[in-house]
């Protein structure tokens, strides 16, 4: 009882110093909890003091925000509380920007991971047999009739006898004939209860079972065999055969990244072993346009948009991973060297077809299409989410190295013109790529005779290029080469350049091709006795080469 009084009289004390020390500082009475508190400290008093105000009696002093103060739930100013919300939503709508941007992060370290190769052996499917699960009824329980439980007991030792004498017993010898045959009686029992306790149900559904197995074994030996005609074709170079091997391998590296969607078409040309990639890119929207957003002075929730540089590289860096993994996948499943080479054309189709991205790469320049180091983020305080440099980025170094043409600007849909284009089934001149024609004059004049070939000049429209021919070829001795698909006719003066050339390079001869056609001057000129060493060939006698040594079909065009 005295420790209660003691303890009453304690908080007596702490509250009296408690008040005495708001007295101290507002001015009142500085008595015990049974004075009078001051009007301005009251409960749900709202004077000036500054909006703070007392609890109940016998109660500390209310902080803010408090049921007795002017700031209060109930007294909060609207302006405050609409800029709160608006600071909140600030925030939420930014984490959200920078959730995307951490996943378009995510996606281009996984677009630069390696392809798997998906060639012929890999397709290759095998048969294992599942073993037959018995859901019948259960078998009885009854065991086997074994010797042991019917043998007779062996007679008694005789220490006079042998073992011989015991064994040649009449009276065993008896007991030991009619074991046995009990045994078989019981064993021919047995084996006919288990014959005739054979459920049909449990042996229709063991039949159903080795029937779907066998049908299991026959559709995949059926898939090999048509697996191993497919890889036939392939290497027999059939246009079919490679564009199916081709897209499959696509599809398998596109599966990679589902929510992705960049589809591949390929068309192979046995002409010049080519095979044509249209990859179809994503849209512009799946790079973030936002950095976050921010609050006005005025109390508003605004965006901040990205700049139009940076939103541009993201992109580039995105498409430049597609072709990249687009180019391992042919390189990867061409393991017979069917291809020649690949050209890759990345097409954005919205609103209007349009090619931001195409290179032409030859078989050895497809090794060197792996990234080796992901893509890292540049830590600069302030901004978030912007990466390097676009031109610093491995997968558009790789691609620059490999020769490619890219937009500078893709949403302002800056086009590049493709290296090459699939038309008709039939090639024209034209639409084949600066490698592909190349290759095609190459293989024309190889075959023509005409060896130790060496490209001097390459360009768009044309080539400049030395050979040797054997005494004995159809094109005997050194030719210096010059071919091209320009529009308009060659003149005189191109004609005196090839001659003039044959002597730099010390050949006996000059041969030129080209697909439009030559002035009539340049014909007279070759008929003259200083230029008969140049040789002149229109569309016509190109594509009568082509089907002559190649025996393949060419339409004569030109590049514009």
């Amino acid at each position: 009882m005295q420790d209660s009084t003691k303890r009453q009289s304690g908080a007596d004390g702490a509250f009296g110093l408690r008040t005495g020390f708001l007295a101290s500082v507002f001015g009142g009475s500085t008595g015990g909890p049974d004075e009078a508190v001051p009007q301005q400290f009251q409960s749900g008093g709202g004077g000036s003091g500054g909006g703070y105000g007392v609890g109940p009696v016998g109660g500390p002093a209310g902080l803010p925000g408090e049921d007795g103060g002017g700031s209060g739930a109930e007294g909060t100013d609207p302006a405050v509380a609409a800029h709160g919300r608006a600071a909140e939503l600030t925030h939420h709508r930014t984490a959200t920007v920078r959730a995307e941007q951490q996943r378009l992060t995510e996606l281009l370290a996984r677009l630069a991971l390696p392809v798997s190769a998906m060639d012929f052996e890999s397709q290759r499917r095998s048969y294992e047999p599942r073993p037959y699960l018995d859901g019948g009824p259960a078998e009885s329980t009854e065991r086997e009739p074994r010797w042991a439980d019917f043998a007779p007991p062996e007679p008694a030792a005789d220490p006079e006898a042998t073992v011989a004498r015991r064994l040649l017993d009449s009276g065993y010898q008896r007991e030991l004939a009619q074991a046995r045959l009990a045994h078989q009686r019981a064993l021919r029992r047995w084996r006919a209860e288990r014959a005739t306790a054979t459920d049909p149900a449990k042996d229709a559904s063991r039949l159903a079972h080795e029937q779907a197995e066998q049908a299991r074994a026959r559709a995949v030996q059926e898939y090999n065999d048509s697996l191993e005609e497919c890889q036939r074709a392939y290497r027999e170079a059939e246009p079919a055969a490679v564009e199916s091997l081709l897209e499959r391998a696509l599809a398998a590296a596109e599966a990679a990244v589902p929510e992705l969607p960049a589809t591949c078409r390929a068309v192979f040309r046995p002409l010049t072993r080519t095979a044509l990639l249209d990859l179809e890119l994503p849209p512009l929207g799946l790079v973030p346009s936002l950095d976050g957003y921010r609050l006005t002075a005025e109390g508003e929730v605004s965006p901040v948009p990205r700049a139009p540089a940076d939103r541009a590289a993201d992109y580039l860096r995105l498409v430049s991973r597609l072709a990249l993994r687009a180019l391992q996948a042919a390189d990867a499943v061409d393991t017979d060297g069917i291809l020649a080479g690949v050209v890759l054309n990345g097409w954005l189709r919205e609103p209007t077809s349009t090619c931001l991205l195409t290179v032409d790469a030859d078989r050895d320049a497809l090794a060197r299409t792996r990234l080796v180091v992901e893509a890292e983020l540049v830590e600069e305080e302030g901004e978030p989410g912007v990466y390097a440099a676009a031109e610093q980025d491995e997968a558009l170094v790789r691609l620059r190295e490999l020769g490619a043409a890219v937009s500078p600007d893709p949403y302002a849909r800056a086009a590049v013109q493709p290296c090459a284009t699939a038309g008709a089934a039939v090639p024209a001149v034209g639409d084949l790529s600066p490698r592909e024609f190349v290759v095609l004059v190459r293989e024309v004049l190889t075959r023509g005779g005409l060896r130790d070939w060496s490209v001097r000049l390459r360009g768009r429209s044309g080539l400049v290029a030395t050979g040797t021919g054997a005494p004995d070829s159809a094109l005997p001795g050194r030719w210096v080469v010059c071919a091209s698909r320009r529009p308009g006719e060659v003149g005189v003066g191109e004609v005196r350049t090839l001659a003039e050339a044959v002597a730099e390079e010390s050949a006996g001869h000059g041969l030129w091709l080209s697909t439009g056609g030559f002035s009539e001057a340049a014909l007279d000129l070759i008929d003259t006795p200083e230029y008969r060493q140049i040789h002149l060939a229109n569309g016509a006698g190109f594509r009568a080469l082509a089907e002559t040594h190649l025996g393949l079909p060419l339409t004569i065009g030109t590049v514009i």
